[in-house]
């Protein structure tokens, strides 16, 4: 799936990012972009839809809290595993 249009993301990197949409974690100019692209592109606009709605039903069926130290470590591995992804995303570009 590829819909990109100049300086418009394509599908792949729409829904990279579509978490991080979902949950108001861009900056207004990539919260724009991908915005654009959910209304140009139908079918990551579905998945929009889909992921919202899961993560909606979560957070309806989860009233339990994880404990603070728990929920440190996950936000940790998370960064490490971003992180991580960004440092092969980079050197797969050519440059």
């Amino acid at each position: 799936m590829t819909c990109s249009d100049g300086g418009k993301p394509d599908c792949a990197e729409a829904l990279a990012r579509l978490e991080f949409f979902i949950d108001h974690e861009l900056d207004n100019a990539s919260f724009d972009q991908i915005r654009q692209h959910l209304d140009d592109c139908g079918p990551c606009l579905e998945i929009h839809d889909l992921e919202r709605a899961v993560k909606a039903l979560v957070a309806r069926s989860c009233t339990e809290h994880a404990p603070e130290t728990l929920r440190q470590r996950v936000m940790v591995r998370i960064r490490e595993v971003h992180v991580t992804l960004s440092e092969q995303t980079a050197s797969e570009q050519p440059g």
